[in-house]
């Protein structure tokens, strides 16, 4: 069993996102899950999740009872430790230097070696509320989304998606090794960076030159080859049937679409139909609920989530699923050749 450590203030979110790297998650307190099992590879890459521990159990939030369950709990490891306590939220309301502490005398006195800067084992406790996960750190993800915050970028325009919640939104899609990932409307390309970074063949396609021009720049900055950015009209993608594992898209927001043919309801109505024809999941972000078009699109909403960004903009985001899919593979064949994107003019 696995302790999570969430990030943010939306456990339900972050939850959503630590699915796609863990078993079984269940939030347990504030800021912390469980998981039956986790993969420390996509652990690394997740945007929601901070680190996950190898638990040796759950105790009420007391530094006390956090001392009694390490003193009962078998320990098969040696070497230098160091001890991790954190009030998460504050909501616990527990001093982590005296857990720390407390802990650290229960390490020492079996024979572990105290090393702060480098140590062989790093023993995790973390509070929320009424509940204590006590465990050996297993996985950290890897930050560094400030550095690439979208007005730092070599192309840059208003409106642009936080790298967070970029990262959140790909990998929820399915991005990661060998794994192709399509944004119909992808403007400066921030979900292809993301996407890019963990691993993923990336295609982005945008109806406007200046946006494609824009991504590409944005793209060859962070990214060392994969990816691919075409003009096109998110109705009729260049793209063959099932070429992608998952699209992300932002559609616009409270105004009509630079594809002068479509009113934003058949922009939207069209890129769903577009998008389950290639790929069997969809991250969608837009300013207002498409869950009804997502159905007619032949879509299930699985999961939906209010995103306030400020005063005047709450960010929808529906997680879909095509109906006939189950949520664990590509519907691309193995060995298929993910370059080969494009559809036939004919």
């Amino acid at each position: 069993m696995y302790g999570l450590a969430l990030a943010g203030n939306d456990d339900a979110y972050a939850a959503c996102e630590a699915r796609t790297a863990a078993t079984d998650v269940t939030v347990v307190a504030p800021g912390l899950a469980t998981a039956r099992g986790i993969d420390a590879g996509r652990l690394e890459g997740l945007a929601y999740t901070h680190r996950a521990a190898e638990l040796l159990g759950r105790t009420d939030a007391t530094v006390e009872n956090a001392r009694a369950l390490l003193v009962a709990a078998g320990i098969d490891r040696a070497g230098t430790v160091a001890v991790r306590a954190r009030d998460v939220r504050s909501s616990a309301g527990v001093s982590t230097r005296a857990a720390e502490i407390e802990l650290g005398s229960v390490l020492t006195a079996r024979d572990f070696d105290v090393d702060l800067d480098d140590p062989d084992h790093v023993l995790c406790a973390w509070f929320s509320a009424d509940v204590c996960l006590l465990g050996w750190l297993a996985a950290e993800s890897r930050r560094g989304f400030s550095t690439r915050r979208p007005t730092d970028r070599p192309f840059f325009q208003p409106g642009s998606m936080d790298p967070l919640d970029a990262r959140w939104a790909v990998n929820v899609a399915g991005a990661g090794t060998d794994r192709t990932i399509v944004d119909p409307m992808c403007g400066t390309g921030g979900f292809l960076i993301e996407a890019g970074l963990v691993g993923s063949d990336v295609v982005g396609i945008d109806a406007q030159w200046k946006m494609t021009r824009g991504t590409r720049e944005n793209l060859r900055a962070y990214l060392d080859g994969g990816f691919d950015v075409l003009r096109g009209d998110a109705t009729a993608l260049p793209l063959r049937d099932g070429v992608a594992d998952g699209v992300v898209v932002d559609v616009p927001y409270g105004r009509q679409s630079k594809i002068e043919t479509h009113s934003l309801s058949e922009l939207v109505s069209g890129a769903l139909a577009e998008a389950a024809r290639i790929a069997p999941r969809a991250v969608v972000v837009a300013d207002r609920s498409w869950a009804a078009a997502a159905d007619e699109a032949g879509w299930t909403v699985t999961e939906r989530f209010e995103r306030r960004v400020h005063g005047s903009l709450t960010r929808h985001v529906h997680v879909l699923r095509r109906s006939a899919v189950d949520g664990g593979g590509s519907s691309v064949a193995p060995g298929t050749d993910r370059r080969a994107t494009r559809r036939d003019p004919s």
